[in-house]
């Protein structure tokens, strides 16, 4: 069995200390370890944290690997400090029996630089009008446990309803994009007073609000839960802190880029500002670090959404909606929560790591780092400051919004059971 021993590290950013990984289990956390045959990485006082679970990847596989397959995305997420990643059902064809979500897991498992876990469709097709084969998929060799139909809003009430009393009888959950279709059609961008001076459809704040409000009455009536997907709204900020209060069982998502960018740069009509949910406001985004730092919003979560470099290079309106935040998201974490001083890294760790394992049932993942653990961890270079440039990325897609953006913070190390998937910011 390897050993490896990760010298003058910060856990969660408290005061250095060495960690001995011996297999696939961290066997000794302390101060002036030693180990005879180990690997030594020197930390030097990066910080050390729990492997990151991304509650919300969109690996594109089957369907579409020219934007990305389960292999790329899952070096991009090795790259970013994860080892964990739930994969969305919106493939080709869609996530919505046994047999595809097997196929997903299993290209996970071959892949070897995380672990994947299949998101499971909500109904039939993403078309809203028939439940998926929910039991099927959490009896399958995947085991899922949250159920999606992200890209599409489960908007009809009483199948989100059949939906949340499903789910209910295994433990599972159902994550909603939350926009009611008809409030969005034709919309572009962030209703306000650019998309007015722009001329480009508006996507008003009560879209998401209005369902968001719909389903957690929903969870409350059936007692169930419900996982609202990329919030993005102050006012959905406080929906969901009103339903925690109420003690409704809802856990809420911010994406890395809903706390760093707004609707002003699409100003610039570059499409690789166009995402759904769309930038909003700079109220909005101070609302959602706000309610990221004060737990109202449970987790960070990436939306990596890659696209092929036609779907984005085109005009405003034909363009593909979404960014890739894999490689990146912890950064911006970084520069918005850490370096503003509203979460420490320990902070950082239940938000990225804790809390999206216990969300998603993510087994051996988001554990804490001492003795006995897995060692699934990530050692992070924070007084790292560099641009970002996309051509270095893992990921197949390069639609960053970032590109150029000096951004703070860079994973040197990240260790799948104590296996390293990336050494000194380079994949193995």
């Amino acid at each position: 069995m390897s050993k490896t021993l990760i010298r003058g590290a910060k856990v969660l950013g408290g005061e250095p200390q060495d960690v001995l990984i011996d297999g696939a289990t961290i066997a000794e956390v302390g101060t002036g370890l030693s180990a005879e045959g180990a690997e030594v990485i020197e930390a030097d006082g990066n910080v050390l944290l729990p492997g990151l679970v991304d509650l919300h990847t969109h690996l594109r596989e089957p369907g579409r690997e020219d934007s990305e397959t389960v292999l790329t995305g899952t070096r991009a997420a090795a790259s970013g400090g994860y080892t964990n990643v739930f994969a969305m059902a919106n493939t080709f064809p869609v996530a919505d029996t046994a047999g595809v979500v097997e196929q997903v897991w299993r290209l996970g498992q071959e892949s070897g630089y995380c672990d994947v876990q299949p998101i499971g469709a909500v109904t039939v097709g993403l078309e809203g009008a028939k439940l998926a084969e929910l039991g099927a998929m959490h009896e399958s060799a995947a085991g899922v446990t949250v159920f999606s139909d992200d890209g599409k809003c489960v908007h009809d009430a009483v199948i989100m309803r059949r939906a949340l009393e499903y789910v209910k009888a295994f433990g599972g959950v159902v994550a909603q994009h939350a926009q009611e279709p008809r409030l969005t059609e034709g919309a572009q961008m962030n209703e306000g007073v650019v998309s007015a001076e722009l001329g480009l459809g508006g996507w008003p704040a009560v879209a998401e609000e209005s369902i968001i409000a719909r389903d957690v009455l929903l969870a409350e009536h059936v007692g169930s839960r419900v996982h609202i997907c990329h919030l993005s709204t102050a006012g959905s900020v406080e929906i969901v802190r009103w339903a925690k209060s109420r003690g409704i069982d809802v856990t809420a998502e911010v994406t890395p880029h809903h706390l760093l960018l707004t609707d002003e740069l699409v100003r610039s009509y570059n499409p690789v500002y166009k995402v759904n949910p769309p930038l909003r406001t700079e109220r909005d985004v101070l609302a959602l670090r706000e309610a990221l730092a004060d737990g109202t919003i449970d987790i960070v979560a990436t939306d990596h959404a890659p696209h092929p470099h036609e779907d984005k290079d085109c005009e405003w309106a034909a363009a593909a909606m979404g960014m890739v935040g894999l490689e990146t998201a912890l950064s911006v974490v970084q520069e918005t929560m850490v370096d503003t001083g509203l979460l420490d890294w320990a902070g950082v760790a239940d938000r990225m790591s804790f809390k999206p394992a216990k969300i998603g049932q993510a087994t051996g993942h988001g554990r804490p780092v001492s003795a006995g653990e897995p060692a699934n961890l990530t050692l992070v270079d924070t007084a790292y400051r560099g641009q970002v440039d996309p051509a270095g990325f893992a990921s197949r897609s390069r639609n960053t919004p970032y590109e150029g953006r000096e951004l703070p913070g860079r994973v040197t190390h990240t260790w799948l059971r104590g296996k390293a998937t990336l050494v000194d910011g380079k994949l193995t």
